[in-house]
């Protein structure tokens, strides 16, 4: 199963100049619960813009660049090569953890999206693709209110991908 995991503003703003717009502890902490022990694939710059490999996780990072590696991550030339990569590993879930050209190249091969849906237009250089409504169905979603640790209000959404018929 591939799912992508994200953050997204109502507009879809996930960052910008290689920063988070918000800071949410109640979404770190299910992006970390949702991932621990999982597969996580991600784009170079996502890598070096978290400065390190995710503990209690096998990091994949695609990038171009041949010469760019990395302890403790394993590297791929593209899309194609890191998940063939990460069946390899044997995961039972593979998670596409950003950024932005990456999320875009691999929603048509997503099964679900975990997005943490932040309830604000915000500006930002990076965003998620849209998602169609024709192709993703909301199957859960559980809403929280802004608090002094969290200034925005954010909704946890599980999306699948519908079944052809």
């Amino acid at each position: 199963m591939i799912s992508l995991i994200t953050a997204a503003s109502e507009n879809n703003a996930i960052g910008k100049d290689h920063q988070l717009l918000w800071d949410l502890p109640d979404d770190m902490k299910f992006f970390n619960e949702t991932t621990k022990g999982m597969i996580v694939v991600m784009g170079r710059i996502t890598y070096e813009d978290m400065g390190k490999p995710l503990p209690g996780r096998i990091n994949i990072v695609i990038t171009r660049n041949e010469d760019w590696q990395r302890e403790d991550v394993f590297v791929a030339k593209d899309i194609e090569e890191a998940l063939k990569l990460a069946v390899d590993f044997d995961g039972k879930e593979i998670f596409i953890i950003g950024g932005g050209e990456i999320y875009k190249q691999t929603m048509p091969l997503a099964d679900r999206i975990y997005i943490t849906r932040v309830h604000a237009e915000l500006e930002g250089d990076t965003y998620f693709p849209e998602m169609d409504a024709s192709v993703w169905e909301l199957k859960n979603e559980e809403n929280h209110a802004a608090d002094e640790e969290h200034a925005f209000a954010f909704s946890f959404q599980t999306w699948e991908k519908k079944q052809e018929s």
